[in-house]
């Protein structure tokens, strides 16, 4: 593969790969990005190609603005969302979008996840956000872009910070996740679906379980995050 982009095209490939592998996508459905920022551009999954026909090659390169760079099939469907996140959240290096079962679940039921155990604190000190589903106008019109739009202001009205709560659910849709680069944006739906998961299960088995308390979710996220850290698995 002779191309300006090709160490950006295989970490983007390597990541769409990790997503089928790790369960998060059914057929085709699901797409990571990877991030060039010093050459504003994006690499994406391109859209409709099965993963096990997938080659680093046919990554779609695409700028900020929407413009195939390099490529001769179509980007993912959700590219708009993708450049939307890129252009106003600088710090991010990748993200990833799926429809892993329980995550879609929860973006389904239009609920935010709560934080009930350690496993979600060491991820994270807040419930996992649900954005509202969009409002019709907005549907009907540029709907990717406007998906990206959608994630913004339901961080602004929760008052939350990208760079701390890596993940959101879209109100009957689906998750999204970034990170620094493209497989922790994968990492990073991985522990979406397992937390969903682990949510739903405990809501089963006590539907009145309360919410994890303020001293172990601060203990469980300051020893993975900070200065002082110090655990590892």
């Amino acid at each position: 593969m002779s191309s300006l982009y090709k160490d950006l095209k295989q970490e983007c490939y390597e990541a769409n790969m990790q997503l089928n592998a790790l369960n998060l996508v059914v057929y085709t459905f699901g797409n990571v990005s990877a991030v060039d920022r010093e050459n504003g551009v994006f690499a994406i999954k391109p859209s409709g190609v099965p993963y096990e026909d997938l080659k680093p090659e046919d990554i779609v390169i695409v700028d900020f603005d929407n413009n195939v760079i390099e490529g001769t099939m179509r980007p993912s469907s959700d590219t708009k969302t993708h450049a939307y996140l890129y252009k106003h959240w600088p710090n991010i290096g990748g993200v990833a979008h799926t429809h892993a079962t329980y995550s879609v679940a929860w973006a389904q039921s239009q609920q935010d996840i709560p934080i009930f155990g350690t496993t979600h604190a060491d991820h994270l000190t807040a419930d996992i956000p649900c954005a509202p589903p969009m409002a019709d106008h907005l549907i009907e019109g540029n709907y990717e872009h406007n998906t990206g739009i959608q994630i913004l202001d339901c961080f602004k009205e929760k008052n939350l910070s990208y760079e701390e709560v890596e993940m959101i659910l879209i109100g009957n849709h689906g998750p999204f996740a970034w990170g620094k680069n493209a497989a922790k944006a994968v990492y990073n739906s991985k522990v979406l679906e397992v937390v969903a998961e682990m949510a739903y299960l405990t809501l089963q088995i006590n539907p009145n379980a309360p919410r994890l308390k303020d001293s172990l979710i601060k203990k469980h996220y300051n020893r993975k995050h900070g200065k002082d850290s110090y655990y590892g698995q």
